[in-house]
């Protein structure tokens, strides 16, 4: 599998082998608006590291001496990685210059798992020795012992100090995570924060993501911070999203059976990708709970499932092995979407209310709702989480950043919708075609629902033009609309080829069938 590659260097003190230096992490760039800039990530401490890339030419690593790097030469050839370019630029962030004269060892090979929809990022780590003599440590640089580092994680409090995951891969891992969990051999797990293991297995989600992240905790840890807490449940174990194709049930049956009995299910909400491998619990694990909304159990089939139903719906609180977790009410997505809280480690299981690159869709068709989505991204921001956790993609470590980049971006496309009506669009079609029109017309389909819910958040904040016919709108957003949309299709050359496939009339028809059963379901369920 193809993959980039991360040096991460472990620069231990001379004098006191416990204590490593520690980087200020760079936050993204602010938005230059007072509202989002006023929204600021807590401050986050990892390992100095660079990017490894590929020698050049007649490059070598000969300015420094790494030894056992033939050590994993049996994964890749870390001799064709430019390391004297990558420990460069690391030893500039902490401030030691070019130190040639340091003794470096290969540490270990960590694999990051294909969370898509890039490549996985693998990291190499280094090890050597340096202190005062090699130069002045930075400002926003530190010596950390490992036993300070580990308080960060047993004293995690909301918006202080975090540590970041190629300390808690590296050097904490053995101090920090949870007694190891049997993995299938062809499944690939990461743990971070500590205590959350993300398994990503294929599900049937949509491009351009190919995966779901099961994700799983499991009792071991000595921490008990339950208390005498009323729960909405115990548990041992707990899992999350099993949403995997039924070809991966085998491996996730073995995940299930590799855990305690005593196993609580969350599901965030009902789409297939979060739900398919239901069924392969219920195998493995007849007894295991599941917490899940009402709005979600409604809409879940019921073919064969009869594990036992908690229904949630925000402020509960559940214990597995000594970990509190609360429910937090999450609409927008859906009606019935939920997410998680740890509270160990401050750490926030977002479904898909956030993915890993992009934003998701909402679906309009299970009352995916504008302003709900609006109020829950805020809720989240309010909450300072440490970590978001979509189930599609990385774990995201600048959460309040990210959730202001999605509050912008969907209030500039509603701007541009709420122009579009102001220029005269008074139909479905017409907002589409005048706000998307840089975007393939095959795609606009897709894009209505988006438009049609953001039409309805103007029209609750009531910002619409007062002469704008609502109700002649909204009879647009059916026939009329998918009518227009394959006629603008057809229009195009391109998009003619890509719908059809060499002409096919038969593949128009079974289109607009579809599209038909969704604009119609839609409207019902309004």
């Amino acid at each position: 599998m193809a993959a980039s590659y991360k040096l991460a260097v472990i620069i231990k003190s001379p004098s006191n082998d416990n204590e490593l230096i520690l980087v200020k992490q760079a936050p993204p760039p602010k938005f230059d608006d007072e509202e989002y800039d006023s929204y600021v990530d807590s401050h986050l401490w990892d390992l100095p590291s660079a990017q490894l890339l590929l020698l050049q030419g007649q490059q070598s690593n000969s300015q420094f001496q790494i030894q056992d790097l033939e050590s994993c030469s049996h994964k890749i050839d870390l001799n064709t990685l430019d390391f004297a370019l990558a420990l460069n630029q690391v030893l500039a962030q902490v401030g030691f210059g070019e130190t040639s004269g340091a003794q470096w060892k290969f540490w270990k090979l960590v694999e990051e798992p294909d969370f898509g929809p890039g490549i996985p990022v693998h990291t190499v780590y280094i090890t050597g020795k340096l202190g005062p003599d090699d130069g002045i440590l930075k400002e926003h640089c530190k010596w950390m012992s490992d036993q300070s580092c580990q308080k960060c994680f047993l004293d995690v409090k909301p918006k202080s100090d975090r540590i970041g995951p190629l300390v808690v891969l590296g050097p904490l891992q053995n101090l920090v995570h949870s007694d190891k969990l049997i993995i299938p051999p062809n499944l690939h797990s990461q743990e971070y924060p500590p205590g959350i293991i993300i398994i990503p297995m294929e599900s049937r989600t949509a491009k351009p993501y190919r995966t779901t992240n099961l994700v799983v905790f499991a009792s071991g840890g000595s921490h008990d911070s339950c208390g005498d807490h009323s729960f909405v449940t115990h548990g041992d174990a707990l899992i999350i999203d099993p949403g995997c194709r039924s070809e991966l049930h085998d491996e996730l049956r073995d995940v299930v059976a590799a855990l305690p009995r005593k196993l609580v299910v969350f599901v965030t909400h009902h789409h297939h990708d979060h739900v398919d491998g239901l069924s392969a619990v219920q195998k493995s694990n007849p007894d295991a709970s599941l917490l899940a909304h009402d709005d979600t159990m409604r809409r879940i089939r019921k073919d064969g499932l009869s594990l036992s139903h908690t229904p949630v719906s925000g402020a509960e609180e559940i214990c597995i092995g000594g970990q509190r977790l609360r429910v937090i009410s999450a609409p927008g997505h859906t009606d019935g979407h939920m997410a998680l809280l740890h509270l160990n480690t401050h750490s926030l299981i977002v479904g898909d209310h956030c993915v890993g690159q992009g934003s998701a869709v909402l679906d309009i068709s299970s009352g995916g709702n504008m302003n709900d989505y609006f109020h829950t991204t805020y809720r989240f921001m309010d909450l300072s989480p440490h970590t978001l956790i979509p189930m599609h993609g990385r774990t995201n470590l600048w959460p309040k950043h990210l959730l202001c980049e999605y509050l912008k971006n969907r209030r500039n496309r509603e701007s541009s919708i709420l122009k579009a009506i102001e220029d005269g669009a008074e139909t479905l079609f017409d907002i589409v075609a005048n706000v998307y029109s840089n975007v393939d017309r095959s795609l606009w389909f897709h894009a209505a629902s988006n438009v049609r819910l953001h039409v309805d958040h103007l029209a609750y904040q009531d910002k619409l033009p007062k002469e704008f016919p609502l109700q002649k709108y909204q009879k647009t957003c059916g026939v009329h609309f998918l009518s227009r949309w394959l006629l603008a299709c057809a229009s195009s050359h391109f998009a003619m080829k890509y719908m059809l496939g060499k002409a096919k009339l038969p593949c128009a028809v079974a289109l607009a069938v579809a599209g038909l059963a969704v604009i119609y379901s839609a409207r019902i369920k309004h």
